[in-house]
């Protein structure tokens, strides 16, 4: 795992559990971690990320346009 550091201001007034979150639930969101990924790197349970992103909004079904067309595409086939 990598190891990042660095130094927030004095003015911002975050504990370590929810700069994790944040940081998770960015990366999720831009497809950069799995579902998984960012539950263990904001150190909950999928189950509570999962309910904790819906309330910024953040969808759990990520996929693109070019994914749920070809998806679309294999059911047809069967």
């Amino acid at each position: 795992m990598k190891s990042i550091q660095f130094q927030l201001p004095f003015l911002v007034d975050i504990e370590d559990t929810e700069l994790k979150f944040i940081l998770a639930s960015a990366l999720y969101d831009r497809g950069k971690l799995s579902l998984a990924q960012a539950a263990d790197l904001a150190g909950i349970s999928k189950r509570t990320f999962v309910e904790s992103i819906g309330q910024l909004n953040i969808s759990i079904f990520n996929s693109d346009i070019c994914d749920l067309k070809d998806d679309l595409n294999n059911l047809q086939g069967l």
